[in-house]
């Protein structure tokens, strides 16, 4: 099954995340399939970078995402 979640890629402290979809068996930091945004919680206010389009299209292929991922969704208009 095809995930979309958080690949975190920041330092100690400092978290920066890639928004990916990926098999759900592979590992947090793992191989990924396709980039499709990222999310940098540390600015106020926090960044968030979304490929629409990419984003709607793994979901019409059914790639779930995780619970993290669907509220920055929501939050910026692709769900």
């Amino acid at each position: 099954m095809v995930k979309l979640r958080l690949t975190r890629i920041g330092a100690k402290k400092a978290p920066f995340y890639r928004i990916v979809a990926t098999d759900s068996r592979k590992a947090r930091n793992g191989q990924y399939i396709e980039q499709i945004g990222y999310y940098d919680p540390t600015q106020n206010p926090s960044l968030v970078n979304i490929d629409v389009d990419k984003a709607k299209d793994w979901l019409t292929k059914g790639a779930q995402p995780t619970d993290t991922v669907r509220a920055l969704f929501k939050k910026h208009g692709v769900l």
